[in-house]
């Protein structure tokens, strides 16, 4: 069966790059009472010089694919634009003292990412992308994304161990069984559940926060009491009469946390590799897979001299290798009756059988997709799309492939780039 590449034209994509710094900060205003600051940021625990972070910042960018190297920016280039104002400017720095505008602006994550994407934007201005968003991790529970058009997200992260047996109350025991195999189980099983909720913005002018840290804790604690250690089918009354899996548990997340919160989507993991996401409107189901492969970065119409000037060392005669991480995530409409989006068995075989043709390959000289065109995360990416999209019914929104922890590819069905 032969596989045409995507047209990039009716789709988007973007490519993402991770930078790190470590620095210190103070979050409080010195005219508001203790009582005021500790409603707004939070216990108070920061003395006169703050407390510290490992951040992540992760740079997305868009722009027109070059079909002669397969990229609209070489990722090295993005460092190399931005490493001068990470080391001047916010490595190892007490941002309140040492960072304009934080001596006077409190040092959130969500200014951050809003002051980052402004700085990067001036950085990267001779580049041939650009910058879409930044996306700031703040810590393994919070980060917030600022994006070109000017809206404002915030990420909070919870976890919560539960039991339960996968099941509709709407489909025979038969059925039941067939759909969900051991998952069914009238003995139940258990998951290290993680869950991810994404707050829409804008940011207070005062407090630099899309929300207080009372407000968004007072709403995740009690989702965190009324699920953790619970056996959600007996003990979760709220849940009573819903098929029990984890999209119908993603879209109850949703629901129960928006009436407090201006919530813009959940992610709820099942397992690491597993999520179901909800939106208000629509059910996601996200599966991670990884496959081991070696490449050369290269054009064959360009002289070695070319190829080392576009692509550096990734064009190294004898080759490298990368072991890929993909994640497929298919959208669309709720089947009620099941409680589920696709087939989550006939999922797993699609992705792994459709990224195994590939492994313990070398790309370039393997592989019929890139005999003529340059084997970047771009293309690949291309070249995946079609062979999982229809095989899935046509139900593939976002493909992303993770090529090192610090390069990422993104190609959607959509014009957005939330998410």
């Amino acid at each position: 069966m032969t596989f045409t590449s995507v047209d990039h034209s009716h789709m988007y994509l973007t490519v993402n790059r991770r930078l790190t710094f470590a620095a210190s900060r103070r979050l409080s205003r010195g005219e508001w009472t203790r009582q005021e600051n500790e409603r707004v940021y939070g216990a108070g625990e920061e003395g006169t010089w703050g407390s510290g972070e490992n951040f992540g910042a992760h740079f997305v960018l868009d722009g027109e694919l070059d079909p002669r190297t397969g990229m609209f920016v070489n990722l090295a280039h993005v460092k190399d634009a931005l490493d001068p104002v990470f080391e001047q400017r916010y490595d190892h720095r007490f941002l309140n003292l040492d960072t304009p505008p934080f001596d006077a602006t409190p040092p959130t994550c969500e200014n951050l990412a809003r002051q980052l994407l402004a700085e990067a934007e001036r950085a990267c201005a001779s580049l041939t992308a650009r910058l879409a968003a930044c996306h700031l991790d703040e810590s393994a529970g919070t980060g917030a994304t600022f994006y070109r058009s000017g809206l404002v997200e915030r990420d909070f992260s919870t976890a919560f161990s539960a039991a339960r047996r996968t099941w509709s109350p709407h489909m025979s025991e038969a059925e039941n069984l067939e759909r969900f195999g051991r998952a069914a189980s009238p003995a139940g099983h258990g998951h290290g559940y993680r869950l991810r909720v994404t707050l829409a913005g804008p940011a207070d002018d005062d407090s630099g926060l899309v929300v207080p840290h009372e407000t968004s804790s007072r709403a995740l604690g009690a989702l965190h009491a009324c699920l953790d250690h619970r056996n959600l089918n007996l003990e979760v009354r709220d849940l009573a009469g819903s098929p029990m899996t984890t999209e119908c548990l993603a879209r109850f997340i949703f629901r129960r946390l928006a009436e407090d919160l201006p919530v813009a989507r959940v992610r709820l993991h099942e397992t690491p590799e597993l999520f179901a996401e909800y939106d208000g409107e629509r059910v996601a189901l996200g599966l991670e897979r990884s496959f081991s492969a070696a490449h050369r970065l290269r054009n064959p119409d360009f002289t070695d001299e070319e190829n080392r000037h576009v692509f550096g060392k990734c064009s190294n005669p004898n080759g490298h290798g990368h072991r890929y991480r993909v994640q497929a995530t298919l959208a669309g409409q709720l089947d009620e009756r099941s409680g589920t989006l696709f087939h989550l068995g006939r999922f797993d075989e699609i992705l792994g059988g459709t990224l195994g043709a590939w492994s313990g390959r070398h790309l370039d000289l393997e592989v019929d997709e890139f005999r003529g065109k340059p084997s970047t995360g771009e293309n690949i990416l291309g070249a995946l799309w079609p062979r999982l999209d229809s095989r899935v019914g046509r139900m593939l929104v976002r493909l992303r492939l993770f090529e090192t922890e610090n390069n990422r590819f993104t190609l959607r069905s959509t014009g957005s780039i939330r998410s």
